[in-house]
């Protein structure tokens, strides 16, 4: 995997940080896609610059399409091409279908649904002319099933997946392996404030995804893997 390059998104959060450590580990070129804190997506940079690889940091706002072509042809510009795309970036919310506003659950669709969409679309191009593309997106537990005060984030999630089956037909016949992971509740800054009841024991950390993300992106064989659903411990409902 030395020399590759590969764009995540939510760079500057729990999963996305293990996940851009984990890659530059290997060798793996890192671009580092996010939002307005800056200041999380340089820590992650310099944790990924520690592995003797490249990182570029892409800041803004990912729900503007303009941003994100400006984006990939600073890739471009400085890679050279594509490998991997990570998308991870992602927003949830409690709250019941009647405390749901119509501009909360747009955000939660742009953000969850509207950019991995949009961005695997602009990236394609680019993952068709490389020996080793993947896509990987970063779904939940909830892309099958449904808990209550779910319902937003919970559609957001079923779409993703919706897309990433059709992705994965799609473009196949070029090489381009596409992949949900299905995580049940993982330890983060996200889960921390929005159910803050909850501690790390028995829950799954971010180094559990990176691990399995590595593991899909090292094994190419022909034996595909299409989804990994990731449970807890106890195995218990998990509303985030």
């Amino acid at each position: 995997m030395k020399d590759l390059t590969a764009i995540v998104t939510g760079a500057g959060g729990g999963i996305g940080n293990a996940i851009a450590v984990a890659l530059a580990k290997e060798g793996v070129n890192v671009v580092l896609f996010g939002g307005r804190n800056v200041e999380k997506l340089e820590k992650t940079a310099k944790e990924v610059e520690s592995y003797g690889v490249n990182s570029l940091i892409v800041s803004g706002e990912l729900t503007n399409d303009d941003f994100l072509s400006d984006g990939i042809n600073k890739v471009i510009e400085r890679f050279g091409g594509v490998d991997i795309l990570i998308n991870n970036a992602g927003v949830a919310q409690n709250a019941s279908v009647e405390q749901t506003t119509a501009e909360e659950f747009d955000k939660i669709m742009a953000i969850n649904v509207r950019v991995p969409y949009l961005l695997t679309k602009k990236v394609l191009p680019y993952l068709k002319q490389s020996k080793r593309a993947s896509v990987i997106n970063i779904a939940s537990v909830v892309s099958h099933a449904g808990y209550p005060n779910q319902s937003a984030y919970t559609a957001s999630k079923h779409a993703l997946l919706g897309f990433t089956k059709s992705l994965a037909s799609e473009v196949y016949q070029d090489g381009i392996r596409v992949h949900a992971i299905s995580p049940g509740g993982v330890f983060t800054d996200m889960v921390k404030i929005s159910r803050p009841d909850l501690t790390a024991d028995g829950m799954i950390v971010p180094t559990d995804i990176s691990d399995i993300v590595m593991f899909l992106l090292k094994n190419r064989g022909n034996a595909v893997i299409d989804e990994i659903i990731v449970h807890r411990l106890n195995k218990q409902p998990f509303l985030v």
